[in-house]
């Protein structure tokens, strides 16, 4: 069960962030409208989201824009969100094995070898070659990194220079937040918490009823 109704953000411009438009590893694949502001419609609210599933475990549904981070009591918090665009999507269960904040960018090695004019705009960090976390981030304030076991499902939930892009297909297969909203979950959300994320083609009348076989 979901109440539909009604957030901001950080918006980085200049060259730089339009030259990251576009690109896969969380990056937009939209065009900039005219309004740079997130829709309230996703604003974060307190809804009704009966589930069988522990508090405090976070439930993405992709197909609706919608994150809950379960409270118990047949209630969770609403995060609007901007998912992959069709093609890029992943769904399943999944653990925050790490947090960041104001998280560096590493594009792969494959997204350089294809888009070269991007190392202008990195430089070498700690793990390798990228982008320092800050407002010009296309990761945004804060990062969850998703494993499942010992392996890293290179899945995030992150935040996002660009809140126009929340309700919307929009990355690689990353689920983004404004940078409001990702700092809110961010402190609410510890090492360990469960993740499950929804396939697109089931409504959240299926979705609870999946998470519930999953915990068996």
């Amino acid at each position: 069960m979901k109440s539909e109704e009604p957030v901001r953000a950080l918006v980085a411009g200049g060259v730089l962030a339009m030259a990251l438009m576009g690109l896969v590893a969380c990056a937009t694949t939209t065009t900039t409208p005219v309004s740079r502001q997130a829709d309230p419609a996703f604003a974060r609210k307190i809804v009704t989201y009966p589930t069988p599933v522990p508090t405090g475990t976070i439930v993405i549904d992709p197909g609706s824009h919608f994150l809950y981070l379960v409270q118990g009591g047949g209630q969770a918090i609403r995060y609007g969100v901007g998912v992959g665009g069709e093609g890029f999507g992943w769904s399943g269960s999944a653990t925050v094995h790490s947090k960041q904040e104001w998280p560096d960018w590493y594009p792969p090695t494959e997204m350089l070898q294809r888009k070269p004019e991007l190392r202008e705009h990195m430089t070498q960090l700690q793990s390798g070659i990228g982008m320092p976390g800050g407002p010009e981030n296309p990761i945004g304030a804060r990062g969850l990194y998703l494993w499942q076991g010992n392996k890293d499902t290179l899945y995030r939930i992150h935040g996002t220079n660009e809140p126009w892009t929340i309700g919307q297909n929009v990355s690689s297969g990353c689920i983004r937040l404004t940078n409001d909203d990702i700092i809110d979950l961010y402190n609410r959300t510890p090492i360990g918490t469960k993740v499950h994320v929804l396939a697109t083609a089931y409504n959240a009348s299926v979705a609870s009823g999946i998470v519930a076989a999953q915990q068996r």
